[in-house]
């Protein structure tokens, strides 16, 4: 028996967003970030420097590598993306050639995100209360204004901004798990358009996961949205299960659904790419408090308006709409509990996660409402007026306290003042101040308004964050500055041996340094005049090299962190260690 939805809207609640303004928030929300910035320690570099390594031929293209040791993240569709466009872009600097594919898996995300939603809230158990002399809003209306407060509950999403600005296989996963949601929505609604390319685009995308290092992603992900399907299907009358098509499909594409995924797990098996993990030792691994406060803020506000859905629409997580994003979002939250990079793997929930917040409105109390608007108006505000008054301390001394914070966590930075990054900054600003009053004088009864003022806030942040402070951040978050006072220590031609160089600042000083490094295992340093070395692995140094042939030459720490430091030995004699 159908259980009555908790939905209550009426047609004047489902106007549209503003198309220019949707768009607008997208493009102010993904450019940053993309543009002008140093590629970031630790995982941003060094997946760029496989890249780089691919794009030069120093690397195989399906087994990634790094001076000839494989990469620290398996999957090595991500890094084709980067070295093909750095070669198809030759006329651009490499970082930010490799941004321009990275930057389109961010905008397929948010497009995606809006897509399921949309077909999500068409879904009949979606649909709101229909009133006995009508009024009730109109299915494709309602879907519209849901979709839109989807996307921008995914914008407002606290852990979003940065993860999926890097040119790293995290946000490739992203727009990945977003895609197969998509096609699992699309699969959802009865009788739906072009099955066979919903088909084939599931198909593609769980190849294309498993190749991004997510095979068990893709396994159970893929495996229990498609139970789900079959699960609905079952309980639908024969009426909306017309799954028929111009090219002659089956009535139902979840036959072509399943048959595709149990290819892939079963091809990928064959090559090793789906290991038996190790459940229970990974759970007795979990630190379930810092776990639990990561699940708070990096998926703020999106988490209490999920709650709120599971709540209301609690008679209904058996349905579609509810019970897809809410498995997708499971398997991303379990993941991350079992994974060393937790925050990394909580990434891929947050579509999910805003595909139900969406979903929690249309049965929000306008005090809830209200209330939700002045606390995010109060804490982004502040946020970005404290941005601003550590940008003009560190451009005037003024006030002192903060510029003396700045200077004392980066020591040797020295702030520049830039017209464009303050225009930007300043127009981005004002943005938000005349949306502040827009947002308290007209459409108080759009669908979408609650979450308005959350994803300006967080792109405002965001935004400022990658203007006003970008100098700062580049200064203190990138191994440039260290390893282009390094390459002034070295020989300017000629190889470097490294020794126990992570693959981030091995990439930092090919790239940065323009250093040619060689590993002290290599049979080719015989050349080389000059040796980087970790700390860390001075003990073991001996066994790999004749140190009685080396000079100790000079430490190099960066600058924001003394602790990462770098040393230098020149040579003074001719031979090393096989």
């Amino acid at each position: 028996m159908n259980q009555p939805t908790p939905a209550i809207v009426t047609q004047s609640a489902v106007r549209r967003l503003p198309r220019i303004a949707l768009i607008l928030f997208c493009v102010a929300y993904v450019l940053p970030g993309f543009l002008g910035r140093e590629p970031w320690k630790n995982a941003d570099v060094s997946a760029f420097g496989v890249m780089l390594e691919m794009a030069a031929g120093h690397s195989g293209w399906w087994n990634p590598q790094v001076l000839g040791v494989a990469v620290e993240e398996t999957g090595p569709l991500p890094y084709w993306l980067g070295a093909v466009f750095i070669k198809l872009l030759p006329f651009l600097s490499a970082e930010f050639a490799v941004r321009v594919p990275f930057a389109m898996l961010l905008a397929l995300t948010l497009v995606c995100t809006w897509y399921t939603v949309y077909h999500l809230a068409r879904q009949p158990a979606a649909q709101p209360v229909a009133f006995a002399f009508g009024g009730e809003a109109n299915p494709t209306d309602y879907a519209r204004a849901l979709a839109d407060a989807g996307l921008l509950a995914l914008m407002a999403c606290l852990g979003l901004a940065q993860l999926s600005h890097e040119t790293t296989p995290d946000l490739a996963r992203l727009a990945l798990v977003s895609l197969l949601l998509l096609m699992a929505a699309r699969m959802a609604l009865a009788g739906h358009r072009q099955p066979v390319r919903s088909v084939a685009i599931w198909g593609a995308a769980l190849v294309a996961l498993v190749f991004s290092g997510a095979p068990w992603i893709a396994v159970t992900l893929g495996g229990g949205l498609l139970l789900i399907l079959w699960l609905s299907r079952r309980n639908q009358d024969a009426s909306d299960t017309s799954w028929t098509s111009s090219d002659g499909l089956q009535r139902d594409p979840l036959v072509w659904s399943a048959a595709l995924l149990v290819l892939v797990v079963a091809a990928s098996s064959l090559n090793d790419r789906v290991p038996v993990p190790g459940l229970q030792t990974a759970l007795n691994q979990v630190e379930w408090q810092s776990w639990g406060k990561l699940l708070v803020w990096f998926t703020w506000p999106a988490w209490p308006l999920v709650l709120w859905t599971l709540w209301r629409w609690r008679h209904q997580l058996l349905r579609p709409h509810v019970a897809l994003p809410l498995w997708a979002a499971l398997v991303s939250v379990v993941d991350s509990a079992l994974s060393p990079e937790r925050d990394r793997a909580l990434l891929l929930a947050l579509p999910a996660l805003a595909a139900l917040a969406a979903f929690a409105l249309p049965t929000l109390r306008r005090s809830v409402s209200a209330l939700v608007d002045w606390f995010t108006l109060i804490f982004f505000s502040g946020c970005a007026l404290t941005i601003w008054v550590i940008w003009f301390a560190m451009q005037t001394g003024v006030p002192a306290k903060p510029a003396a914070n700045v200077a004392k966590l980066a020591p040797g930075f020295i702030p520049e003042f830039s017209w464009w990054l303050f225009l930007a900054g300043a127009v981005a600003t004002g943005a938000w101040l005349w949306l502040v009053s827009w947002r308290v004088g007209k459409h108080r009864q759009a669908l979408w308004k609650s979450l308005v003022l959350p994803a300006a806030g967080s792109t405002l942040c965001w935004l400022l964050l990658m203007t006003l402070w970008l100098p700062l951040l580049d200064f203190g978050r990138s191994y440039g500055p260290i390893s282009r006072r390094i390459a002034t220590l070295v020989p300017a031609e000629g190889c470097v041996l490294a020794d126990g160089l992570s693959q981030a600042q091995i990439a930092a000083l090919q790239y940065h340094g323009g250093l040619k490094l060689l590993r002290t295992t290599s049979d080719a340093g015989e050349q080389c005049q000059s040796l980087i070395v970790a700390p860390a692995s001075l003990t073991t140094l001996q066994q790999r090299v004749e140190m009685t042939h080396w000079a100790f030459k000079a430490t190099v720490s960066r600058l924001t962190d003394t602790k990462e430091s770098l040393l230098i030995y020149q040579r003074v004699g001719n031979r090393i260690r096989p």
